[in-house]
């Protein structure tokens, strides 16, 4: 029998807790890891609406990189929707492990998964860690020179976008280096500035933080948070390859639900 703790430990060999940021609440979320598991489900998010596949689905462990719990529940009332999807994942019996920051900052992980869909080659940390082993997003060169308004294009395209925002006081400029951090990363637009990239790729980027980058010099292309649901396919091709290794009985499927909470119209 498999349980949902082997899988687990296997992942934390991966991306160990200790790569994730001070005071992210990453690991288990919900339920109980000595849970036998044979379905298990990668989303982005665990929404409501992302619950109920899990259910419909008869999913016994949902992995997700954004934490269930980011700020304590005040109370248990489940007309609340955020309550009602607790109390729908215990009754249930779904337990949730999240993997956020870790996932984020592994050699292999979230940040390489965007870099190699946008073609970055040579690519090394945007953000170190003290211990320079490993950190946070990347910074690499594109295969072939283009436009700013060339590349917002190329990643509305690599991401599968209807649109995204571009922060530039030209779009003619030339671009080859490019920094990416996926989610929100902003702030951290001056490692991309020493990195002497030409263009900035991150999402949820602040109104007075681009006036910040225009002032610098620096363009950004902001494709939204929700760029990270490559984790999805990304996770099931890790967990189907450790399967195999460890002939565990265990399937492994994407959630199908959107998560973005955005739209452009």
């Amino acid at each position: 029998m498999t349980r949902i703790s082997d899988l687990i430990q296997r992942f934390e060999l991966f991306a160990p807790k200790n790569m994730a940021e001070i005071g992210d609440p990453v690991g288990l979320q919900l339920g109980n890891m000595n849970n036998k598991v044979s379905k298990v489900m990668t989303t982005l998010d665990v929404r409501p609406e992302v619950v109920q596949e899990a259910i419909d689905n008869n999913i016994d462990f949902i992995f997700a990189h954004h934490p269930l719990m980011f700020r304590p529940a005040k109370n248990l009332d489940t007309t609340n929707p955020q309550n009602k999807m607790y109390a729908d994942l215990l009754s249930h019996d779904i337990t949730v492990y999240a993997a956020h920051t870790n996932l984020d900052n592994v050699v292999g992980g979230m940040n390489d998964w965007l870099a190699d869909q946008l073609g970055l080659q040579k690519t090394i940390p945007l953000v170190h860690t003290t211990s320079m082993d490993y950190g946070m997003g990347r910074v690499g060169n594109l295969k072939n020179e283009m436009t700013v308004a060339e590349f917002s294009e190329y990643c509305k395209q690599q991401f599968n976008l209807s649109g995204l925002r571009v922060i530039s006081t030209d779009l003619t400029q030339s671009v080859k280096r490019v920094a990416i951090l996926g989610g929100d990363g902003g702030k951290f637009y001056p490692e991309a500035i020493k990195n002497q990239a030409d263009v900035y790729v991150t999402g949820d980027v602040y109104y007075h933080t681009a006036h910040d980058m225009l002032a610098e010099g620096l363009s950004a292309v902001d494709p939204g948070h929700h760029i990270e649901s490559i984790c999805k396919p990304q996770l099931k091709r890790l967990f189907d390859e450790w399967t195999i290794d460890n002939d565990w009985q265990i399937e492994t499927i994407e959630s199908t639900i959107n998560t973005d909470p955005f739209q452009f119209i």
